[in-house]
């Protein structure tokens, strides 16, 4: 199974249309977004494909950004981190700043540990859970997505542009 992960958008939706292009060309099944979404022109870019996300440290989500993203079909997070399991591997999904995070590798028990925030791509591994960020569609120089392919275990980053 194909993972999109992406964060960071800041509501920039033409960066998120061209990531969401890459992805459907790729045939990813699950998107994850790792906060800072920014607002509906971002959700309007993802309608119609399977999303778990959580907000960041800029989002100021409203109960209007609530009832619109749940009437297309998106399911707010209830919480930190949000976990979702995806072709049997455990994510968990921060957005970087939140407490706990820092700890989450030693408190969590899960195969995967999705964030953004610092807007720099990283792929480690932390006595044996991989933490994963895809780098940042948005105030970063080299703008990226990930790839992560749950039956070969292969992350790979990608370059976004617009036009």
């Amino acid at each position: 199974m194909l993972v999109g992960i992406f964060s960071d958008s800041h509501n920039d939706h033409l960066m998120t249309r061209e990531a969401m292009r890459l992805f459907d060309h790729l045939g990813a099944a699950h998107l994850i977004h790792c906060g800072d979404v920014g607002g509906q022109s971002v959700f309007d870019e993802l309608v119609g494909r399977p999303l778990t996300f959580v907000w960041g440290n800029t989002d100021c989500p409203d109960q209007g950004l609530f009832a619109y993203a749940e009437s297309v079909g998106f399911t707010l997070p209830n919480g930190v981190p949000t976990t979702v399991t995806l072709g049997g591997k455990l994510f968990a999904v921060f957005h970087g700043h939140e407490q706990g995070f820092e700890t989450a590798v030693d408190d969590l028990d899960v195969d995967i540990i999705c964030h953004g925030h610092t807007h720099v791509a990283r792929d480690d591994l932390v006595r044996g859970t991989r933490i994963i960020n895809p780098g940042a569609l948005h105030r970063a120089r080299r703008k990226t997505v990930g790839v992560y392919d749950t039956e070969t275990d292969k992350l790979e980053y990608f370059d976004i542009k617009v036009g």
